[in-house]
Order: C-alpha cells, then structure tokens, then sequence
C-alpha cells in the first residue's frame, strides 16, 4: 500500500507544478486553490509511505516521478522541447527510480 500511495503523491507533484504555473503567481484563485489542495495531499502521502519506506528510497522515487510526469505533461501540453537527448535523461531518471525500488 506505502508504494501506491507514494506512486500516486508523486503524480499529484505534477498536477500541483501544473497548477502553481497557471495560478500566475498565486494571483489567480482556482488555480492557487488547486495548488495548495494537491500539495497538502502529496506531502500526506508522502509522509505516509515514509512510515515504511526508507526516506532516501522514497524521496527519490517521489521526487523522480514528480520530475518525469511533469516534463512530460510540459512537452505534451505546453510545447517544452521533446528533443531526444532530453527524452533519455528522462529514461536516465526513471532508470535510477527503478533501481532505487528493486536493488
């Protein structure tokens, strides 16, 4: 259950980046609201998984999801550059997530 949860906080890191960039620096309320609600519910989920996963492991599984999700939604959904070069340490990133999760 902990990896799941950690799984999902790690995604809801894309969708509270997403939402501080829209919120135009926290000058627009719907999105500043978004913001704050999938902040509080990434750190809690975060802390939570932390309850049984090692802090170094979950961190960096944490913050690695966060980073690839929200790269990837920047280059599908906000035209940021998908050069191949860019793409693979993408695939470097999640290369070392999962080596942290099965070494």
């Amino acid at each position: 259950m902990a990896w799941f949860v950690l799984v999902l906080s790690g995604m809801l890191e894309t969708v509270w980046a997403a939402a501080l960039d829209r919120s135009a620096g926290l000058s627009r309320p719907l999105p500043a609201a978004l913001f704050g609600v999938t902040l509080v519910l990434s750190m809690s989920g975060l802390g939570y998984a932390l309850r049984t996963i090692p802090v170094g492991t979950g961190y960096a599984v944490w913050v690695g999801i966060g980073v690839v999700v929200t790269a990837v939604y920047g280059m599908v959904s906000l035209g940021e550059p998908a050069s191949l070069p860019r793409i693979g340490c993408l695939l470097l990133v999640v290369a070392g997530v999962a080596g942290l999760k099965f070494l």
